[in-house]
């Protein structure tokens, strides 16, 4: 499914030993932002300060950090410390893609090595197609490239193929779905989005989604921490920012009229795990492995399907994950 617990960047960059040249940045996505390790600073960008930690935490970014590339992680727009614009017409790929290349610019650096997951992963997808020079190479998780389709706004298609009930469908009407997760609380709403590990569809009835006293276990991969950490930021800016980003996927479907049938000419990875809702979306599997992305990502260079994982793959398979990354990046 859709994240929007975590939608944050990452940016690090490849230390060069003999060369004189300007580090490589990338961005990739950070689970959290609790260790010691970690210097925080607000950048101002496009009309709103982002919060900034570098050198980061979580596995993946403590993983990369020892390969040598340092890290910076922006929360996103809507998300943690950066400002929390209201209206879902500030959340389009042009506004939060304005933002990304800012904080590029404000790094000093000419181009980035970019890596998201999930609506990182379509933010990182907008960055390429609309910002192509600023990116040397891509590395993305669960979400592949969704072209856009001129005849089919995409609330109306999702609401056709699912239902009313279907969690994106639920998440137009604002006030609705944040009613809902008050009453629930927000630590409930976050272990059940969290944990959530079906392949398929997934659903927010209207009659009501649980129950406050729910008990729900955490997988190995999370801790109780984690969630406090979670908590905390949800309880300060509250989930209407994070739910703007799909309000805004019709606006977003307006807006790119000019880049329909483009290409990403960017090198690419895709990685995804063979549990994921995405992967198992239909037509999901024919688009990924039959040319469909190719198609539209013509420097793909690497499709990497890991068995057994599901939507939170750079938390579920950490290392995996981060050798990966690094075994693409180091080609540029």
């Amino acid at each position: 499914m859709v994240d929007f617990i975590r939608n944050l960047f990452s940016s690090f960059c490849r230390k060069q030993k003999t060369s004189h040249a300007p580090p490589a940045q990338a961005l990739i996505p950070s689970p959290h932002m609790g260790c010691s390790e970690i210097t925080h600073r607000t950048v101002h960008v496009n009309g709103i300060d982002m919060h900034v930690a570098e050198k980061g935490s979580g596995p993946d970014i403590n993983g990369l950090a020892e390969l040598g590339y340092h890290v910076v992680a922006p929360d996103l727009r809507g998300y943690g410390d950066s400002s929390v614009p209201s209206g879902a017409t500030s959340y389009s790929a042009l506004h939060v893609v304005g933002d990304i290349v800012a904080l590029i610019d404000s790094l000093g650096q000419e181009k980035v090595l970019l890596a998201a997951h999930d609506w990182g992963s379509i933010i990182a997808w907008y960055v390429c197609l609309f910002r192509p020079d600023k990116v040397k190479a891509l590395v993305i998780l669960s979400v592949p490239f969704g072209p856009r389709n001129p005849d089919r706004k995409p609330i109306d298609y999702l609401r056709s193929t699912y239902g009313d009930d279907y969690y994106i469908c639920r998440f137009q009407e604002p006030g609705v779905i944040e009613a809902e997760f008050k009453r629930l609380g927000t630590e409930v709403v976050l272990k059940k989005i969290l944990t959530y590990r079906n392949p398929t569809p997934f659903f927010i009835p209207k009659e009501g989604w649980g129950s406050p006293d729910e008990q729900i276990p955490l997988p190995s991969w999370l801790s109780e921490d984690d969630i406090k950490y979670y908590v905390s930021k949800f309880e300060k800016t509250g989930f209407s920012g994070a739910l703007n980003y799909y309000r805004a996927l019709d606006i977003t479907w307006e807006l790119t009229e000019p880049w329909t049938g483009a290409q990403i000419k960017v090198p690419t990875k895709f990685i995804v795990g063979d549990l994921d809702i995405t992967y198992n979306a239909p037509g999901a599997k024919d688009f990924i492995h039959k040319g469909g992305m190719k198609k539209f990502v013509p420097l793909l260079d690497e499709v990497v399907v890991i068995k057994g994982v599901g939507h939170f793959i750079n938390e579920e398979k950490p290392t995996e994950i981060t050798e990966h990354i690094d075994s693409f990046f180091k080609k540029f």
